[in-house]
């Protein structure tokens, strides 16, 4: 299927929500030659474009026009650098199998982003992130391949303006650049992160990388969904960013509310605590809930659409402003 394209295509299962969409025109290029003959092809014909990851962290409407690329580059391989070790791999590569791999060979960085579901060309989109370490952090450089002119690129961490679940490609570079593939910088070097939660109280007192991304992978599984049993894109809402004096004043009437301080002087708030706090935890309206055990999470019990879906998370996140005056902004992205 390396440049073949499929007409009607159901992406029903391509995305973790579960929500019913076909693609007019679908290919998945395993290489980048026929990823820019397909370029070529759709900017020829005038077709709307669209780049698909994993699905994992997109809203799909009920039909995508145009062209779908789902690229397929599924490579990976190691490079000693240094006292570092470099990971090259593919956008088509999937996350989570990557992080257990790389934890098995003793190496740190990625560990903590266990579980995290979707394919490597997203990661860097919404700069990934979850038990205190973001993708960006680890991040050598990102390839791409520019829509317009087929040229391949290299971009550094600096050049992806890596932010809280933000990048370069939420924003200048959004449906310019298409993200053919990573390069990675870990370590050998025992270099733990486990302040976040109660993730130092599931290991021992010198773990190792393997260990850690198991333990992340155990309280994951307490607190969310599977996409395979339960439609759901993972954390639905950012957490969000207050400045201190507004963080002060909610704190004043909710002193248990969970907050961490930002270099910047800010307090991220948790988004999961506020809905929860709002009654909302297991709420369910027609085909889209609230999940009941992380608030954070929306999930769709078949049948709705990204209409319904859109309007059931505005709900919730009227409830939230009407009771801590906080904005919730939205994490996956609407193709």
């Amino acid at each position: 299927m390396s440049d073949a394209v499929l007409a009607d295509h159901d992406l029903g299962s391509a995305n973790t929500l579960g929500l019913p969409c076909r693609a007019e025109r679908f290919a998945a290029p395993a290489t980048l030659t026929p990823l820019r003959r397909l370029l070529r092809l759709a900017s020829a014909r005038q077709w709307p474009l669209t780049v698909l990851g994993g699905g994992s962290n997109l809203i799909l409407p009920e039909r995508l026009p145009g062209l779908v690329l789902q690229p397929a580059l599924r490579q990976w391989w190691l490079e000693q650098r240094g006292s570092a070790v470099l990971v090259h791999v593919g956008a088509g590569v999937e996350w989570h199998p990557l992080v257990m791999a790389l934890a098995e060979r003793g190496l740190w960085g990625t560990e903590n982003l266990a579980l995290i579901p979707g394919s490597c060309g997203a990661a860097p989109i919404q700069n990934i992130g979850a038990y205190g370490v973001e993708l960006g952090e680890v991040v050598e450089a990102v390839r791409v391949l520019f829509v317009e002119d087929g040229r391949d690129a290299l971009l550094t961490p600096e050049e992806c303006a890596f932010g809280y679940r933000d990048s370069i490609f939420k924003g200048e570079l959004e449906g310019r650049a298409i993200i053919t593939g990573l390069t990675l910088r870990l370590s050998r070097s025992a270099s733990p992160r486990l302040a976040y939660g109660d993730l130092a109280q599931r290991v021992g007192r010198h773990p190792g990388p393997l260990e850690v991304a198991r333990a992340v992978c155990a309280i994951r599984r307490e607190k969310l969904p599977d996409p395979a049993e339960l439609g759901n894109a993972g954390s639905f809402f950012k957490n969000p960013i207050v400045d201190r004096e507004e963080a002060a004043e909610l704190l004043a009437v909710w002193p248990d509310m969970p907050h961490f301080a930002l270099q910047d002087g800010r307090v991220k708030l948790a988004a999961g605590w506020l809905i929860d706090r709002c009654g909302l935890r297991g709420w369910r309206d027609g085909h889209f809930g609230v999940h009941d055990r992380q608030a954070l999470v929306l999930v769709h019990f078949g049948g709705g659409s990204a209409v319904e879906l859109m309007a059931f998370a505005e709900r919730v996140a009227e409830q939230v402003r009407a009771r801590f005056g906080v904005s919730l902004e939205r994490e996956p992205r609407l193709a």
